[in-house]
């Protein structure tokens, strides 16, 4: 369907000249000379783009403005203002008002706030249908993700949360380990007992094992009581080691036994105590060559690694990088005060770049900061981390013959993919390494049409 733009002014002349113009450039237009009558056209016909006079007799374009702004957030709004007025259109804008510009309207310059004002209109329906997405489809317990790498992960992990089995996971740092151990725990028959978790890495290797298995009063000095360890408060539930290649000989030892008995000792104990935990290791440590040196017992490795599941690193599935965003800026948008609403293509293209060495946990971290620290309502390349742009060659800082050249490559590859999968988006962005929605925004920014993949005149 076409875009709907409404045309509102007192002044018929200006008016018909508008929409003769935007008609010309493909747009369904409707016009209105007041207000009043502009807001019945506007429950009519739910314009993408109001464009109204800010001077009028029976409603002023602000009060217009609000009226607009609380039937449909959505919608943007372009003020045309004389210059007497522009201090009422700066208010207007801090206030949720997309642009303005002054009269008489430059054409050229109307057509591109309203190409602008479509694109962000575009952007907040997507973000909306991809936080249903991540909801209804795209996810297991709080891992999200729709590529084919996250769907065998998601397959894996139902399968080993229906039983009692061991599970280790792996993967770098930040790839959701600890996620994939939640969304096992609580799919599981043990969902209503306790999921402990125990960083292996962050206590002293002399309070490891107190910690994990408890120690009676009197084991060590400073031990002025009994105390009740990790395993014990899993009963019947799960714990999950984090950084398991970080335990010491004696708490393998210890967790080794445990894994084939069930059962332990406190720290300076002789009572043997029974255990119902179900173990969930995890470690970005490459273990097969910590059995090698040694430094992880090779009988306890396979007593870990009953089923093992590798987390992809970001870098490897690419396609969710759209609904990653999409999702964080959803979990955060609240810390810049609810100001930020959406991501610009821009910040989508310069993530798509990224190789994102911390992963999940590194592109959530982005965009939180983003959002505290962002300017406007849609975050751009100017609220991201330096180091983010210094990796990237946005076409904005080339020349105009380069960025063409570029444009014209980049349409050239969509193309050719296109082809090469017979139209079919989806294989076709894979093959790009960007998300289907990214290769939608490039093929409307280039015209690419069906008469181009087919190779017709």
């Amino acid at each position: 369907m076409k875009p709907t733009i409404l045309i509102v002014d007192d002044d018929e002349t200006q008016r018909m000249m508008l929409k003769k113009m935007l008609v010309r450039e493909g747009y369904d237009v409707e016009t209105a000379s007041g207000g009043r009558d502009a807001l019945e056209k506007f429950r009519e016909t739910s314009a993408d783009v109001v464009v109204t006079d800010i001077k009028m007799p029976d409603m002023n374009g602000l009060e217009l403005f609000h009226e607009i702004n609380r039937l449909n957030q959505d919608t943007s709004v372009i003020l045309m203002t004389a210059y007497g007025s522009i201090e009422s259109a700066v208010q207007a804008m801090a206030e949720g008002a997309s642009y303005y510009l002054t009269k008489p309207v430059e054409p050229n310059h109307l057509k591109v706030l309203i190409k602008k004002s479509l694109e962000s209109k575009n952007l907040l329906e997507e973000n909306r249908q991809l936080r249903e997405e991540v909801i209804t489809k795209y996810g297991f317990g709080q891992i999200v993700g729709h590529s084919s790498k996250m769907q065998e992960i998601y397959v894996a992990l139902k399968k080993v949360a229906e039983s009692d089995a061991t599970v280790l996971l792996l993967g770098e740092t930040g790839t959701g380990k600890e996620l994939a151990a939640h969304a096992i725990h609580y799919n599981s028959n043990r969902k209503d007992h306790s999921f402990v978790k125990v960083s292996c890495a962050s206590l002293p290797e002399t309070l490891l094992e107190s910690a994990l298995f408890g120690h009676e009063k009197g084991a060590y000095t400073g031990a002025d009581s009994r105390q009740i360890g990790m395993f014990e408060k899993a009963d019947k539930g799960t714990i999950f080691l984090d950084e398991i290649g970080e335990i010491n000989q004696n708490v393998q030892v210890k967790l080794l036994r445990f894994l084939q008995e069930k059962e332990f000792e406190r720290v300076g104990g002789t009572q043997t105590i029974k255990v119902d935990a179900r173990v969930i290791a995890a470690t970005n440590t490459d273990l097969d060559k910590a059995v090698q040196e040694l430094r992880i017992r090779k009988d306890l490795y396979y007593r870990l690694n009953v089923v093992q599941i590798c987390m992809p690193p970001l870098r490897e599935r690419r396609e969710d990088i759209l609904l990653l965003t999409e999702h964080f800026l959803e979990k955060h948008k609240d810390k810049g005060n609810g100001k930020i609403k959406s991501i610009s293509p821009e910040v989508l293209s310069i993530f798509e770049q990224q190789d994102w060495p911390g992963n999940v946990r590194e592109i959530e971290n982005c965009i939180e900061r983003a959002i505290v620290m962002g300017k406007g309502d849609v975050i751009q390349p100017s609220d991201l981390p330096a180091y983010m742009l210094s990796v990237c060659s946005p076409i904005s800082s080339l020349s105009a013959s380069d960025a063409n050249s570029l444009e014209e490559v980049e349409k050239d590859l969509i193309i050719k993919a296109l082809k090469k999968t017979g139209g079919n988006q989806v294989k076709a962005a894979r093959s790009l390494g960007i998300s289907r929605r990214t290769l939608q925004y490039r093929m409307g920014k280039y015209g690419i049409s069906a008469r181009d993949i087919k190779g017709e005149n």
